[in-house]
């Protein structure tokens, strides 16, 4: 972004300012604060990609999320907007993919700061070693994590692994449904037994509301796994669909980060949330339905 375009946005944002720390003051006075999530995928200082941040951009991020706001698990997130009630603003951190570059500074700048994070993964590029495609179609040779270092983040207390898919799939535009379980279902369950831990979510590869799927959204409510998450930003508020949680780019410019997380009025009214068609879950008692 370049700097007139900052500018402009520093000046809005400033400008709505009554509004947005009015919006926080009610909000939370009713318990009715936000619940946003954000959503990275490699921190490193060499090959900068759109979808990468720097080691001090990371750092500079969570500087500021720990001076301004709660820091909570996707876990803990997901319970404040079913429970209907949060009094803080608060922020839960997500990884898509699984970069091994996150091992070499973020992963462990979060378990220093003692911050959760939910990682979710790619299995294929963690059993192959490839890299990414949309990084290969670059000439990059960014390594996925190994099996091993995903097992060493879960021993660390602060990292949960997620599920992204086999092969960073397109979900929105599979039909076929043998290729979506395979996707969404085998795939978690084969990186649950790889890292030797249940996984309770899963991230749709793109996350943009073209990329997601009914049939594969109720194949992970039927399968256990406890919420899906998309991508294309959005706030959670206390009330609204719990298995369908929203997240926000952990964007590397600061003042689009500001912007979205003191509350935009523009964003707030203008994103359309992804209204699942959800079927009926099986009758576990062996009852008719």
């Amino acid at each position: 972004m370049n700097a007139l375009k900052t500018a402009m946005l520093d000046t809005y944002t400033m400008a709505t300012w009554p509004w947005r720390a009015r919006f926080r003051q009610v909000h939370s006075r009713v318990g009715l604060a936000p619940v946003m999530v954000l959503f990275y995928h490699r921190v490193a200082d060499h090959d900068v990609t759109p979808w990468s941040i720097t080691c001090d951009g990371f750092r500079r991020h969570l500087d500021y999320l720990q001076a301004k706001f709660e820091m909570v698990s996707l876990a803990e997130g997901q319970r404040r907007i079913a429970m209907r009630f949060n009094p803080h603003p608060c922020v839960a951190i997500t990884f898509d993919d699984g970069y091994g570059d996150n091992c070499e500074f973020a992963i462990n700048e979060l378990n220093a700061r003692q911050i959760p994070a939910t990682y979710f993964v790619t299995l294929g590029n963690v059993l192959s070693g490839e890299p990414f495609s949309h990084d290969a179609q670059l000439g990059l040779k960014t390594p996925p994590n190994t099996v091993e270092e995903l097992r060493e983040m879960i021993a660390g207390g602060y990292i949960e692994i997620g599920g992204h898919t086999r092969t960073h799939a397109d979900i929105g535009a599979l039909h076929d449904p043998a290729r979506i379980y395979d996707e969404v279902i085998e795939a978690t369950r084969e990186l649950e037994r790889l890292i030797e831990q249940p996984i309770r979510y899963f991230a749709f590869p793109f996350g943009m509301p073209a990329n997601l799927n009914d049939t594969a959204i109720n194949l992970l409510r039927e399968n256990g796994i406890l919420a899906f998450c998309s991508a294309y930003g959005g706030y959670n508020l206390p009330g609204d669909d719990p298995y369908h949680i929203q997240r926000i780019h952990g964007d590397p410019e600061f003042s689009r980060l500001r912007n979205w997380l003191t509350v935009d009025p523009r964003k707030l009214a203008g994103v359309t949330r992804y209204q699942p068609r959800y079927t009926r879950l099986p009758d576990s008692s062996g009852g008719q339905p």
